[in-house]
């Protein structure tokens, strides 16, 4: 008797010192007590709306939206529903941002190779250029570009006009586009065959060059077959030339294609602000390279560009990548604040419609989902770039 209680009490002591029996009944615990304050939340906000007579769901989203936005990639009229409003909010933001995101590392790339250059004034002007925008932040820099457009460029009559088809006023950017052609489908069409044969090609050439020893001169291909197979497709449909030009009438421009001094401010400065960040990054990656790759590249004769091109920045990249991905989170997220200069993204339609309808909850959420896909997205294109030029080890 005495035996069989001594092993009952010796394994209950085992069992609360071992810890993997022990994080068991700590991870029940957290889950069941993250389900009771959510369960207590929600139905305590539920009871709340209840109270007030306030309804919720998202079924508003097929009223109609009865507002006008100002910027729209595809057709909108106050008389259509809030979910496209809300979805051309989407494509403002995704507009914005991937215009940004290239942009931002194409600068702060340059930069980031500038701030390294031997030449005195290259390097201090870099220098100064990251300083001055780091330290600024990026709202009053919103707020900069958006004045400087409305309040130094002149009105449509007196709009600066430097050549035939161009215009910049405070009305924004204003200049001639090629006039609708259904062989622009089939260019668009070309340059994205185009760019499929290029990757594979650059692949073979990749593979042939580790077999063999031999190169093949994918630059040259890659820009002939870019620019060839559109101007061929242009060629066999008639090589339209007809413009859609710009023309002032009464107080503003019809035609042509006009970037608004909105966009024009919040691209310009989420780029400059996020490529000032994105330049040190460059730096740091390019100096981890170690000193003795650029000696020997340099002892068999590689030019400048070739050392940089083929030796430095493969090997920097793995350094560059990771901080790279947060700065282009970063500038997404930065986004939202178009809300505060008036371009119409996802926040600004959001905040619209939660001001008509009062279903903030939703309209919060909506913005969080959002935000989070494109954050996601963003970090799973990265991840997988990061993985593929990673180094190899034999």
């Amino acid at each position: 008797m005495n035996n069989a209680i001594h092993h009952k009490n010796s394994s209950h002591i085992s069992f609360w010192y071992d810890p993997d029996k022990r994080s068991i009944i700590y991870q029940i615990g957290a889950a069941c007590l993250f389900a009771f304050v959510a369960w207590y939340l929600v139905s305590n906000t539920m009871a709340n709306l209840e109270r007030q007579s306030i309804a919720t769901g998202f079924g508003f989203l097929n009223h109609e939206a009865a507002f006008e936005i100002g910027e729209s990639l595809i057709e909108y009229s106050a008389a259509d529903r809030y979910i496209r409003a809300l979805w051309v909010g989407f494509l403002n933001t995704l507009l914005i941002s991937f215009i940004g995101i290239i942009l931002t590392v194409i600068l702060g790339t340059f930069l980031g190779i500038a701030r390294l250059s031997k030449n005195w004034l290259i390097n201090k002007c870099a220098a100064g250029y990251i300083e001055l925008f780091q330290d600024i932040p990026v709202l009053l820099q919103l707020f900069f570009w958006y004045a400087f457009f409305y309040e130094m460029l002149p009105s449509p009559r007196n709009a600066i006009h430097p050549f035939n088809g161009l215009f910049l006023c405070n009305r924004g950017f204003i200049f001639g586009i090629p006039q609708a052609h259904p062989v622009y489908t089939y260019m668009a069409m070309a340059f994205i065959i185009a760019v499929i044969v290029i990757f594979f090609l650059k692949k073979w050439a990749t593979k042939r060059q580790n077999l063999t020893g031999q190169t093949f001169p994918v630059l040259y291909t890659s820009v002939a077959l870019v620019i060839g197979l559109p101007l061929v497709c242009w060629l066999i449909g008639g090589a339209p030339t007809d413009m859609n030009i710009p023309v002032l009438k009464g107080f503003n421009f019809k035609g042509g294609l006009t970037i608004s001094p909105e966009f024009a401010a919040l691209l310009l400065g989420l780029v400059l602000y996020t490529a000032a960040f994105v330049a040190e990054v460059v730096r740091a990656g390019i100096q981890s390279v170690n000193k003795g790759q650029t000696e020997a590249a340099m002892a068999i004769g590689l030019k400048p560009g070739q050392i940089l091109n083929l030796i430095i920045l493969p090997q920097a990249l793995r350094v560059i990548i990771p901080p790279l991905t947060s700065q282009m989170l970063n500038l997404t997220k930065n986004s939202s604040l178009a809300v505060a200069i008036g371009y119409p993204d996802f926040v600004s339609v959001a905040g619209t419609a939660i001001n008509q309808t009062g279903q903030a909850i939703e309209g919060v959420m909506l913005i969080m989902i959002v935000y989070l896909i494109f954050s996601l997205s963003t970090s799973a294109f990265m991840n997988w770039y990061n993985e593929k030029m990673a180094i190899v080890e034999r």
